[in-house]
């Protein structure tokens, strides 16, 4: 069956989308769009590639998730170094492994720019700062004067990818100046309105894939200090706007993985937890494929 594929951000979390599609793959379901954000738009962009989901568990599983973390050289050490890295460059780790490695596994099947993949294949969200806008690639590097053919998807991707504080922000350079650019899910983490548009006819089902509770089963946030009035200020920005598209009709067309255990930024994570959250997918997408009807 074709369908459209939406995968949502989560930093480490995102193996379990691996497991959601395993199993939707198994059951013969194909995508021809797909659209993620931050580790979805990893995913999304290794389906796009031709990547099976057997693949993409065995390359999370021989990945040493800590050696993408790349720090700059500096004659102090990094205790100290970090608080300089984060005033100037804003970011702890300059995350040019991360962007090779992807760029590395794309270009084992093939794919370099955007213009290796069918048109409108794969889309990308990242959030411009300069400007506060959303940021869809390819499709909106028009806007900047650049050519979205010949693009690098690893690029893209990597733009998607950056935590704020956590790795430096891109600077995307154009005819009109410098914007910063960082992980999409500040604006969207979930971009399944890309796809999903009452007011459009869906030329074929969609699939989201979200690292979530449902919208009604969200705890409610605890804020008692400093560092927990900053997680909730991120995970308001990060959910708030998707929220208002993910209504009841939507919901039954959405695999929720609740992954709290889990940190989003956890690079050290143990082969043990990558097989629990690839079978927390797993079991989640059996649950959604046994009531879903389209």
């Amino acid at each position: 069956m074709n369908v459209d594929g939406v995968f949502s951000g989560g930093g480490i979390k995102g193996i379990a989308l691996i497991g959601a599609y395993e199993v939707l793959e198994d059951r013969g379901f194909t995508f021809k769009r797909l659209a993620g954000t931050s580790a979805g738009a990893i995913i999304a962009a290794f389906i796009a590639a031709g990547y099976t989901s057997k693949e993409i568990a065995d390359m999370m599983r021989d990945m040493d998730l800590n050696k993408l973390l790349d720090r700059r050289r500096t004659l102090l050490p990094f205790h100290l170094a970090k608080w300089l890295l984060l005033y100037y460059k804003m970011g702890l780790y300059r995350g040019d492994l991360l962007e090779e490695w992807i760029k590395n596994k794309l270009a084992d099947k093939g794919v370099h720019t955007f213009k290796d993949l069918p048109p409108d294949t794969l889309k990308v969200i990242a959030s411009d700062l300069s400007t506060g806008n959303i940021l869809v690639l390819p499709d909106d590097l028009e806007h900047y004067g650049i050519p979205k053919e010949i693009f690098p998807v690893s690029r893209a991707i990597r733009m998607s990818c950056s935590i704020p504080y956590f790795f430096e922000p891109i600077k995307l350079r154009s005819l009109s100046g410098t914007n910063i650019v960082v992980d999409g899910g500040i604006l969207s983490n979930f971009p399944i309105w890309l796809f999903q548009k009452d007011e459009q006819k869906q030329l074929r089902p969609v699939i989201g894939i979200k690292l979530s509770n449902r919208v009604e089963q969200h705890g409610k946030q605890t804020i008692n200090n400093g560092l927990q009035l900053f997680e909730s200020l991120f995970h308001t920005m990060k959910d708030a706007h998707d929220a208002r598209y993910i209504s009841r009709k939507h919901e039954k067309n959405i695999i929720f993985i609740p992954t709290e255990e889990t940190f989003a930024a956890e690079f050290s994570i143990n082969e043990q937890k990558k097989e629990a959250l690839l079978e927390k997918g797993r079991v989640r997408a059996q649950q959604f494929l046994q009531s879903w009807t389209y």
